[in-house]
């Protein structure tokens, strides 16, 4: 691995005290050395611990000294709780029902191990920070697009169609620009950009891998997902799309060179690793990998990586990685388990406007209203993963409000445990910059301790696998939402169902009147009909009409013009009905039972695997 990235991760730990302020510097600066030590101190990192340990403190004693960071980003939360997202103070309670609405198990659930948030009590009670008592989100309840011009369909339509990510020439306008940052960006003034930089080119090959203009791969590679239940319905007012790169170790073979069938072969490793499930992989000789990729006890032809996990709770896997990074794990300086990403794992997400097609369906707009970035830094195990768990708990526990720290590292933006979250973000005129502190704290809340996530992240664990389209591996230009039959759960719901079912609604604050009037009838009972149709095909929930997804383009632009995104950035369409202003803290929900949000199901029989291509006909599958 490369060490100075988590170096790094445990020294930014103190440059930044958010909430606390400067006095918890001190705090901070003692945090980040015993992080450093248990690391070093058996956490399999590599061989050279010791030296590991010593650079560490020394980092994390000079963090404090760094340049202060410039005027002009915000270093306090306005709102103390921005990472607590507008979802949560709905209103489950509804008038004249005795049953309360309950979308709140997509989040919150009881998780799965190395996740110990186990959050599921959140269902059944109102537990926030105390200064959670007055809603902060206030532009649910006035929202912008009250206030702002009216734009006509066609200038809506020229506007979200107008992309903002590449420049006139062909460049990612962000590069360019992050190349000498101006000042108001350049945070300790070194006159660098030290963050990420985006890189990737949306030249997708048939099988979802980036290309740069000069054909080479950029080792980013989309791919499709089931969208989370709620707000990620397109309906609710954005599209968005998700790439993944592997650390270059898990891209190169034994040799050291780039590799495109090891690469290809590690990313399914991967797959099966965070969906917990077998995949089907085309055929490939494991003879010539050294590593038994199917399981079976002896090296051949395998046609998919096998699933294994061990039933103590350890951790422990007979699942290996190929090539470099296989080498790499054997002497302990690449770990691997199953729920969680390998190191260096990268996420590359984009946010969008809606864009309506010549044939009037709703699709994804050029416009991009978010980049969010992610790598992961620091290894964690289920052991220190469940420590972590432990420790912020009764952190939260003996804060005097409730609240708990966000650590922000200036422009490489905000740690979790083991992640980097960053962000970019539409300015009034239509570009991009990067996230102040407050916009990207709103990232951490759902990324670094709800029970619903796989290691912190959501897509990939929610990955399609279409045999039709590369397994799922392709990006949501090259093929839409239509035509994707409704996901199920582990325990055999329909998922989109279960959702409607359970939230009384197609979006967690009951505000979408189309889906309500399109899947429930007078008395809140699902439609068969409608529900027969998302069965086959999922755009009959997701996707908005085209009268709506302008509407949302309108109600979003007027919140770019205003720049409060620490209002809210929910594309609403009128003030919000079932949400609380004054929300009853310590108060039931009416949710009388916690639900689990089930993994899904996997999608495809593995045992129809094609033998057709293997040079013995599949015969020594057959034995």
């Amino acid at each position: 691995m490369r060490i100075s990235e988590t170096l790094l991760a445990c020294a930014v730990l103190v440059t930044m005290p958010s909430v606390g302020g400067a006095t918890g510097c001190a705090r901070h600066r003692e945090r980040a050395q015993a992080m450093a030590r248990s690391i070093a101190g058996g956490s399999g990192q590599g061989p050279d611990r010791s030296t590991f340990a010593s650079e560490a403190e020394t980092l994390a004693n000079d963090a404090g000294r760094q340049h202060p960071p410039r005027a002009g980003r915000r270093l306090r939360l306005v709102n103390r709780v921005a990472y607590i997202p507008p979802q949560c103070f709905t209103r489950t309670h509804v008038a004249g029902d005795d049953l309360a609405k309950n979308p709140c198990y997509a989040c919150h659930t009881h998780s799965e191990p190395p996740n110990y948030a186990n959050d599921d009590a959140l269902q059944l009670k109102l537990s926030m920070p105390v200064v959670a008592r007055r809603n902060p989100w206030s532009n649910l309840f006035d929202p912008p697009i009250a206030h702002a011009r009216h734009w006509s369909d066609g200038e809506i339509l020229a506007y979200v169609r107008q992309g903002n990510y590449f420049d006139d020439r062909g460049n990612i306008a962000l590069a360019q620009t992050l190349g000498a940052p101006p000042a108001a960006w350049d945070d300790n003034g070194n006159g660098k950009w030290d963050g990420y930089t985006p890189d990737v080119w949306f030249r997708f090959d048939d099988h979802g891998f980036d290309c740069r203009p000069d054909g080479s791969l950029s080792g980013w590679r989309a791919f499709a997902y089931y969208p989370f239940p709620g707000t990620f319905f397109p309906t609710n007012g954005s599209a968005d799309d998700v790439a993944i790169r592997l650390d270059p170790a898990l891209r190169k073979n034994k040799d050291g060179r780039f590799d495109r069938a090891i690469y290809e072969l590690n990313l399914a490793i991967v797959e099966a690793l965070v969906r917990r499930t077998d995949i089907a992989i085309d055929p490939v000789d494991e003879t010539t990998l050294g590593v038994d990729i199917d399981l079976n006890g002896r090296l051949g032809w395998a046609t998919r990586v096998a699933f294994d996990a061990a039933t103590d709770g350890s951790g422990r896997t007979r699942m290996h990685y190929v090539g470099l990074a296989h080498e790499a794990e054997v002497s302990s300086d690449f770990p691997i388990a199953p729920g969680l990403f390998p190191l260096g794992t990268e996420f590359f997400h984009t946010v969008r406007y809606l864009d309506v097609g010549p044939d009037g369906v709703v699709t994804m707009a050029a416009r991009m209203k978010e980049v969010r970035y992610a790598k992961k830094v620091r290894w964690a195990s289920y052991e220190i993963a469940r420590a972590h768990a432990a420790r912020e708990a009764q952190e939260q526990e003996e804060s005097s409000d409730g609240t708990h720290d966000i650590q922000w590292a200036n422009e490489l933006g905000v740690f979790t445990r083991t992640w980097v979250l960053q962000g970019f973000i539409e300015t009034r005129d239509g570009s991009l910059r990067p996230q102040t502190f407050e916009e990207t704290a709103f990232c951490a809340g759902c990324h670094s301790g709800i029970g619903a996530t796989t290691d912190g992240m959501f897509a990939l664990a929610r990955k399609i696998d279409d045999a039709r389209h590369a397994r799922g591996w392709f990006h949501w230009s090259q093929h839409d939402l239509r035509g994707i039959v409704e996901p199920r759960r582990a325990d055999g719901e329909y998922e989109y169902t279960f959702y409607l079912r359970q939230a009384g609604g197609g979006d967690e604050l009951r505000e979408n009147a189309e889906v309500t009037r399109r899947f429930f009838d007078d008395h809140g009972a699902l439609r068969p009909a409608e529900i027969s149709r998302l069965h086959r095909d999922v755009a009959a929930l997701l996707l908005p009409s085209p009268e709506r997804a302008l509407d949302l383009d309108r109600a979003y632009r007027a919140i770019v013009e205003a720049q409060g995104f620490e209002k809210g950035r929910d594309a609403v369409l009128a003030p919000a009905r079932n949400v609380d202003v004054d929300v009853p803290l310590g108060q039931s929900t009416g949710v009388r039972q916690a639900i689990v949000m089930e993994r899904l199901a996997p999608q495809s029989d593995l045992t129809e695997t094609v033998t057709e291509s293997l040079p013995d006909g599949g015969a020594e599958l057959r034995r």
